[in-house]
């Protein structure tokens, strides 16, 4: 059974790893020139692109590092680091910066008809950070009770996100630029403890004698 403070961590990751917040100005700046339909249509068909991706490294990642010869022990270990290298991006803003790039480049190729797929659900919503993330979360809940607990925490995620998107005007407005880079480094921070955190965890698996 999946316990209370597996499910916390769970939710926290995911949600640290996502940033709504940081992507609401983003998804501004996809969709210029939509209307409120018109962004809602984009919103959900990205949220649920990128809920499919995430769900699938969820049930089938870690038997894919499996295959690999890859140990849980030391992916957790590279999984940490990359999330720690996110969580240093986000409190120096490095992180949005390069999502801004991704975003200006969509648009400069003509991509505004496949928006939702790329750049948004690929790779704004479901990146490195929340693929990596969700598999080693994945490999922390292992029993099909708790890969479906997983699966609910990543869909009550996800409509957070997409909440986020269809309101994004107005978080855009209530936040500003100050209110979004305070948040941005607080969620670095937290990200940097539980990277840390998956860190130690892997190392202990990998270093085991039993």
């Amino acid at each position: 059974m999946a316990t209370a403070d597996l499910l916390i961590n769970a939710v926290t990751t995911l949600l640290v790893t996502l940033d709504p917040p940081g992507l609401a100005p983003i998804f501004l700046g996809l969709t210029i020139g939509m209307n409120r339909e018109q962004r809602k249509q984009v919103a959900v068909r990205g949220s649920l692109i990128a809920f499919g991706i995430l769900t699938v490294f969820a049930l089938f990642g870690a038997s894919v590092l499996g295959i690999l010869g890859i140990s849980m022990g030391a992916f957790r270990i590279a999984g940490g680091m990359l999330l720690f290298w996110i969580s240093f991006e986000m409190i120096f803003e490095k992180r949005q910066e390069r999502k801004e790039k991704t975003s200006e480049m969509a648009i400069t190729k003509d991509h505004l008809q496949n928006i939702a797929v790329f750049p948004l659900a690929l790779p704004l919503i479901a990146g490195p950070g929340s693929i990596s993330a969700t598999i080693l979360l994945a490999t922390s809940m292992p029993g099909a009770i708790e890969k479906a607990a997983l699966i609910v925490v990543l869909s009550l995620c996800m409509l957070l996100v997409l909440g986020t998107l269809v309101v994004a005007e107005r978080i855009d407005r209530f936040l500003g630029v100050t209110g979004r880079a305070i948040l941005t480094r607080l969620l670095g921070v937290i990200l940097a403890a539980l990277a840390i955190q998956f860190v130690i965890d892997g190392a202990k698996a990998a270093f085991s004698i039993a």
